[in-house]
């Protein structure tokens, strides 16, 4: 299959996009059908050598750019890529198989949002003078050098855009590897960007597996490592970083909860509960796929959360209309079939779903189980796909304990009309983002994030600029040196 927002290489390296086939194929299917769309080929050494040499020689030039100068590009790459977002969108579902009525919304958007904001905070990022009696102290915020970005599968277009604009603004080059589930869209992103004026080799994507991760982690031209992926995945990358000191940030998974008071609205409960479930076909990291409905609106919430299961559209894709997608990968519909099956086997009722739909594609039907109890497997082990469990609770503190019984801490929501109550919640949630009467939204302007196994450090929000970034002293004297002898 031939479309036209479809990249041209493998790799785009210093400016240009690079083929090398001697590096491993790599199929690209189209989760809505399994037809293999396009191939491209796993990064060899010498792919990844000329990378990190592009970024380490690209990267001395930007960072002497002003930061102005350096917002200026992003805020472009933002424009070109709000210009170009139904051909970007369309991509996004292929590459992921997202039904186009989110994609058109949601992916190539987020990314250009980042763009745009943190190319308007370049210009901004200084240090600061402290004065000391007649000496003082000034402080030189100076950039890491080469980023390493390695991405998931879920969000491609998005993640390669929230790594991508808080390093550039810094004045780092980023070497970005996205899953080998999902490379296209990210070769996107670097072509715009180096349209935009970021000089060749600032942004670099090059493709792979976990070994072609390892070797980027691992090599001694990298400065900062910031992975967006699973638990297991985070651990070793972590560990691999550490080895070499360089700086990180982990964006993991998650199990998250939502807690549905009996106060709460109820719609905007089963809403919340929805986008926490279903969204992305369930394949969101911070998804609150642990429902905890209060035991007087259980029966009501589950009843009107079926009803409003059967308005989903599952189907094509690229039909604006659809709402409701393939997962990305046989692989990963099949992980989920077998949740389904365990689930069944613990001895949660299957109240809505639970079945593969018979077409072509990877099209599972969203799924609900209630009398889920919280040492089953369903309700503590991360599944990543349209399954959402039921939980019942009696009272706030019992309700508190269980959310925070977990060793994931992406995100939790609270739904209530009481606001004091919410505030109250989401104070004792041990998770890095948190909703009150909502769920789900990942504005640039706030920090997204885990605590606990669910990661280190953040994305977005001025925040970000830390993790980009390191702080210079410089102590001026100015009278004479005083010494012992």
């Amino acid at each position: 299959m031939s479309y036209p927002t479809q990249p041209t290489a493998s790799h785009f390296i210093d400016g240009k996009y690079v083929e090398d086939t001697d590096g491993g194929r790599i199929p690209v299917v189209y989760p809505a059908t399994g037809e293999v769309i396009a191939t491209v080929y796993s990064a060899t050494p010498a792919i990844i050598d000329m990378a990190l040499n592009s970024a380490k020689r690209a990267q001395v030039q930007w960072a002497k750019m002003t930061g102005t100068e350096r917002g200026r590009v992003l805020r472009r790459a933002a424009e070109i890529m709000r210009e170009r977002n139904h051909d970007l969108s369309v991509l996004e579902t292929y590459d992921t198989g997202k039904p186009y009525q989110e994609t058109s919304v949601v992916d190539a958007t987020s990314s250009a949002e980042a763009l745009e904001y943190f190319g308007g905070l370049a210009g901004s990022l200084t240090g600061e003078h402290i004065q000391l009696g007649e000496d003082f102290v000034y402080t030189v915020r100076e950039a890491l050098g080469v980023c390493v970005g390695i991405g998931a599968w879920n969000y491609p277009t998005q993640i390669a855009g929230w790594k991508g604009a808080p390093a550039l603004a810094c004045g780092n080059a980023m070497v970005f590897k996205p899953s080998e589930t999902t490379p296209l869209c990210a070769l996107k992103v670097a072509e715009i960007l180096h349209e935009a004026g970021a000089p060749a080799g600032v942004y670099n994507v090059i493709q792979g597996l976990g070994d072609v991760g390892a070797a980027l982690v691992t090599d001694d031209r990298v400065d900062k490592v910031s992975l967006t992926g699973s638990v297991p995945t985070g651990r070793k990358v972590y560990a691999a970083a550490a080895a070499g000191i360089k700086h990180v940030t982990m964006e993991l998974g998650g199990k998250s909860p939502i807690l549905i008071f009996d106060d709460a609205d109820l719609e905007n409960a089963v809403s919340g509960a929805i986008l926490g479930n279903f969204y992305s076909t369930g394949q969101v990291c911070s998804n609150g796929t642990r429902v905890y409905v209060q035991k007087g609106i259980k029966d009501a919430f589950v009843k009107r959360l079926c009803e409003r299961l059967n308005d989903a559209i599952i189907g094509d894709p690229m039909d604006p209309d659809t709402s409701f997608g393939p997962m990305v990968s046989e692989r990963q519909m099949k992980i989920v079939l077998d949740y389904i099956q365990i689930g069944q086997d613990e001895g949660a009722t299957l109240a809505y779903g639970g079945k593969r739909l018979e077409q072509d594609g990877f099209y599972l039907q969203p799924t609900v189980f209630t009398d889920v109890t919280d040492d089953m497997r369903i309700a503590r082990e991360e599944i990543f796909g349209p399954v959402l469990s039921v939980l019942e609770f009696e009272n706030e503190a019992e309700a508190i304990a269980r959310a925070n019984d977990t060793e994931f801490g992406l995100a939790a929501g609270v739904f209530t009309a009481d606001l004091t109550r919410g505030h109250r919640v989401a104070a004792a949630f041990e998770a890095g983002t948190c909703y009150i009467n909502t769920y789900n939204l990942a504005p640039v302007e706030a920090p997204f994030g885990g605590s606990k196994a669910s990661g280190v450090g953040r994305e977005n929000s001025k925040n970000a600029i830390n993790h980009y970034s390191q702080m210079k002293s410089v102590y001026v004297a100015m009278g004479d040196v005083e010494a012992p002898f």
